[in-house]
């Protein structure tokens, strides 16, 4: 299962058909409050986080969701990918967010972040 937050409501519903193209279940948050509540109820394979929403933004739902998972001692990590048109790549990494897909997201350049990151080991 694979969580997006984002707020605008295009760009979900782009974003859930693309993955339930490729195969992929997904939830949806449209804030960055939903999404940390989403992410502490129900384990995600993939989180991809809009940098700039409302109520909380895409970076600090990501540090607050890395904070939750040191503090629950997992020995593993959700994959966080911001998705944004402009990214500020320092303040994305310090957060605690793996990787970047840029706005507007191409079929192709999804599959190869989904691809690429559910194949890739994450431990804390």
């Amino acid at each position: 299962m694979i969580l997006v937050a984002e707020d605008d409501l295009t760009l979900r519903y782009l974003a859930k058909r693309q993955l339930k193209s490729l195969g992929f279940e997904c939830d949806v948050a449209e804030d960055g409050r939903e999404a940390v509540e989403k992410a502490s109820e129900k384990t995600y394979r993939l989180i991809f986080m809009d940098v700039q929403m409302p109520n909380m933004d895409g970076l600090d739902a990501t540090a607050t969701i890395r904070e939750k998972e040191k503090q629950s001692g997992q020995q593993s990590y959700t994959p966080i990918i911001a998705m944004t048109a402009n990214p500020d790549k320092p303040r994305c990494l310090e957060a605690g967010m793996n990787d970047f897909i840029f706005k507007p997201v191409f079929l192709s350049d999804l599959e190869k972040m989904v691809n690429r990151w559910l194949s890739e080991p994450t431990e804390l």
